[in-house]
């Protein structure tokens, strides 16, 4: 599971603010929460390096159009493509969609539960339909942050260290693929590394 980002590697340079919601990929030491090696916004970029771990970066488009307050149904049918083809490849067992709004009443312990470092014993794939969440991994000695938005595909392989952070109002549907009943269940290392690196804080105006 190991893996170091070389410093002879090229990053591109992008603007420090966003007009629009866009996913976003940090890539820190794991001794030092505050400032990141590199930082990209650019999808491709996002995905490459992510390869380099075993994760899956992926942008989907919807087939139709989805109207707010859209059925389960209405917003698989949308993906059903991309969502047949990933089931083929991975063997997945069942497939749900998951929505959270930022006036759930459970809302914090929805966050809590897996904010801190955890593992599955499947991989974690998450499509994100409408708003965003944080993926953090925690690699060898590398910590990367991933912020994913609409249109972003995630998937995490089964014992890779991370934590999930949704934010104090979380927002977002989000296509959830499961192998066994029992795989999301997180089991957690007990390590204190999550507490240290930023919790996530969506950019409103986004």
């Amino acid at each position: 599971m190991g893996h170091s980002c070389k410093n002879n590697r090229t990053f591109k340079n992008h603007p420090p603010y966003r007009a629009t919601a866009m996913s976003r990929l940090r890539i820190f030491n794991e001794n030092d929460p505050v400032t990141p090696e590199f930082a990209s916004f650019d999808a491709d970029f996002i995905a490459t390096e992510l390869h380099r771990i075993g994760v899956t970066f992926e942008r989907w488009k919807a087939s139709q159009p989805l109207a707010p307050g859209a059925s389960p149904e209405e917003v698989m049918a949308a993906y059903r493509e991309d969502i047949d083809r990933l089931v083929a490849e991975r063997g997945f067992k069942s497939v749900d969609v998951v929505s959270i709004a930022s006036d759930h009443p459970q809302r914090e312990a929805m966050r809590a539960k897996f904010l801190d470092e955890h593992y599955h014993q499947e991989d974690e794939v998450r499509f994100f339909v409408a708003g965003s969440g944080l993926f953090t991994l925690h690699v060898g000695q590398k910590v990367y942050e991933v912020e994913c938005v609409k249109d972003d595909l995630i998937a995490v392989p089964d014992s890779t260290l991370h934590w999930f952070d949704m934010g104090e109002e979380p927002s977002f549907i989000a296509i959830r693929f499961f192998t066994e009943a029992d795989g999301w269940v997180g089991h957690f290392t007990g390590e204190q590394i999550a507490r240290k690196f930023p919790r996530y804080e969506p950019d409103k105006d986004a």
